[in-house]
């Protein structure tokens, strides 16, 4: 499959400029790479409600939890430099963790969220590094580890956080800036640097309205003591939106949901993985950790979402039973998206990146059709 720069440009412009026109899209961006190069980028529209500023070709915006995919890219690589494989045990790595039942659950469990670690017992601070760590040690699997996946909303990035500060010695955030932002020279961050701030869209909440499918998934996410409930707000902290706005807050390293960039820069990250793993000359991952990214380890109803899901190591994939494709046509392709509306996949098969980002939430944790309607039309 071969993107033409022209033919893409004429069929996503439209549905992209009708994001904003009748989806009221705020600001937003997308970019489409193909082959290691750009081949469509695009932006428009404003970076605050009383439409002001512009959104320009270097604004970021925070990208929600597709900064799941920085996180989970960093462990691969630690693990790969390492010649650790995924089948070893967590607590090989992290003796404390091998507490309440916790033993035996392996790297590639933790990594494609089958570990029952998606929700706390106890009342941690988000911004309290250290006692989510000690909850996670502590905490009983919810469900018997490998029997099934349900997606670890928040606790997630402190897993992968953990794991790079116990092998490399270094924080998650600093090891995404040393091994990937840097050389690749990707606007694109875990802890924003106060200098950036200027640059930043203000993020918005989703307006009331109709809440979207699956139905109960949406009702239990507000209903006090369900999974849905408990999983995305545990560690609890920073539940508004407006709080991610907070300059301080911004500059805190949350694998999770903190990340903050440019839609050029995320879909060059994921072009490198889409091209074999290497880019600009450089090359960072062999085969078999690009098979850890691609290769399904888990697929069916999700815990949590109580939809079809899909997980490989560290990433979100094509579910066989899904109502539709996230990813694109390929079951190999593999990406991570960000509640609201951001959005960012590699296909390896076509060696295609894309990513979206945007600053007007929608009711949706998954992917909604003002980036899906792009995808579609790069494999019309």
């Amino acid at each position: 499959m071969k993107l033409d720069a022209e033919d893409l440009k004429k069929r996503i412009a439209p549905l992209f400029q009708e994001n904003f026109t009748r989806f009221s899209e705020l600001g937003a961006a997308v970019s489409v790479w193909q082959n290691g190069k750009p081949v469509v980028d695009l932006y428009g529209g404003f970076c605050d409600a009383r439409r002001e500023h512009r959104w320009a070709s270097d604004t970021i915006a925070l990208i929600w939890s597709a900064t799941k995919g920085l996180g989970s890219v960093c462990v691969l690589h630690v693990l790969q430099e390492h010649e650790i494989d995924i089948s070893r045990r967590v607590a090989e790595f992290w003796p404390e963790f091998a507490q309440a039942g916790k033993e035996k659950i392996t790297l590639a469990e933790l990594l494609s969220h089958q570990a029952g670690l998606c929700a706390l017992d106890r009342r941690v601070d988000v911004l309290d590094y250290g006692a989510v760590i000690r909850a996670l040690e502590a905490q009983t699997p919810l469900w018997p580890p490998g029997t099934a996946h349900g997606y670890h909303a928040r606790t997630f990035g402190f897993l992968l956080d953990e794991l790079v500060r116990r092998i490399a010695g270094k924080t998650l955030s600093e090891y995404w800036q040393e091994i990937f932002a840097q050389p690749l020279q990707l606007d694109l961050w875990i802890g924003l640097p106060e200098k950036e701030n200027s640059r930043v869209a203000t993020m918005y909440a989703a307006k009331a309205g109709k809440p979207p499918e699956p139905r109960k998934f949406y009702v239990d996410l507000t209903t006090p003591g369900t999974l849905a409930h408990n999983t995305f707000t545990s560690p609890y902290g920073l539940h508004a939106v407006s709080g991610m706005n907070n300059i301080s807050v911004r500059a805190q390293p949350i694998v999770s949901f903190g990340g903050i960039g440019s839609a050029g820069a995320l879909a060059k990250f994921y072009s490198m993985l889409a091209n074999g793993g290497e880019l600009d000359g450089q090359h960072f991952f062999s085969r078999e950790t690009l098979r850890w990214m691609t290769t399904t380890l888990t697929d069916g109803i999700d815990r949590v979402f109580q939809v079809p899901t899909a997980f490989s190591a560290g990433f979100m994939k094509n579910a066989w039973n899904a109502r539709r494709r996230i990813f694109g046509t390929s079951m190999d392709a593999f990406g991570h998206p960000g509640a609201g509306g951001s959005h960012a996949f590699a296909d390896p098969e076509n060696k295609i990146a894309f990513a979206y980002v945007m600053n007007q939430m929608e009711q949706s944790l998954l992917p909604n059709k003002k980036s899906l309607r792009l995808v579609d039309a790069i494999y019309r």
